[in-house]
């Protein structure tokens, strides 16, 4: 039997990402979790397998060479499982340059331009009380975001998914981050993109993914000590030597 991928981990939208795949390939996962409002992703032990200092991160006992290999971001586990398995990367050269584009599109863009709409918008002014200095801030980041549902919702013109006519692991990065009501979006506004969210999140898969370690959330945006905390290891951070 093939020995569980560990799966350093924290339900964020980067995590969703590894348990939705990793729920629709089928593949034995086990959740080690990372608790990065009190700093665990800074432990020795992860930065070993993540020097980015960030989840997620797997481990996979069973890699390429049958030793165990470490793999850290999120698009470069999607890229490894799907290679692994052989599943939801396209089934020829053509359809998995267009799995890349919008891979590398989720990652580079949509990502993280959705992560600073909700810092601005929902976590800033918990760390800033002057509402005023951070105004640029949550309509720039909110007019991006609102713009990178427009690129999906003109990709879904003629299509179902986003890399063609086929579900992929381009669909389980960017599905995730899709969470318009932080995001200052109404997806009222892109009907083809709220007829992906709901196509995508009707599968089992996607369903139990999203779900893997709903008792570990804490609204950051609390106004208790252990989140004020967790405000400041998230958001005060800087090089360490």
């Amino acid at each position: 039997m093939t020995q569980p991928i560990e799966l350093y981990y924290w339900p964020t939208p980067n995590g969703w990402k590894v348990t939705i795949a990793l729920e629709e390939m089928g593949l034995p996962y086990e959740i080690k979790p990372v608790n990065i409002g009190l700093g665990e992703q800074f432990e020795p032990d992860f930065l070993k397998i993540s020097p980015n200092n960030r989840m997620p991160a797997i481990v996979d006992p069973d890699g390429p060479d049958g030793q165990p290999i470490s793999i850290f971001e999120s698009g470069a586990i999607l890229q490894y499982l799907a290679r692994k398995t052989g599943q939801f990367y396209g089934s020829n050269p053509r359809e998995q340059a267009a799995v890349e584009e919008w891979l590398f599109w989720q990652m580079g863009g949509l990502g993280p331009m959705c992560g600073q709409a909700h810092h601005f918008r929902t976590y800033a002014k918990k760390v800033e009380p002057d509402e005023s200095k951070l105004e640029y801030g949550k309509n720039r980041y909110t007019n991006e975001v609102h713009r990178l549902y427009g690129v999906i919702e003109r990709a879904l013109e003629d299509r179902d998914y986003l890399a063609g006519d086929f579900y992929s692991i381009a669909d389980m990065a960017a599905w995730p981050w899709i969470l318009p009501e932080g995001q200052g979006q109404d997806l009222d506004e892109f009907p083809r993109l709220k007829a992906w969210v709901e196509r995508v999140g009707a599968r089992e898969a996607v369903k139990t993914g999203r779900r893997v370690g709903k008792d570990l959330f804490k609204p950051l945006d609390e106004d208790s000590e252990d989140m004020k905390k967790a405000r400041a290891v998230l958001f005060g951070q800087r090089a360490k030597p």
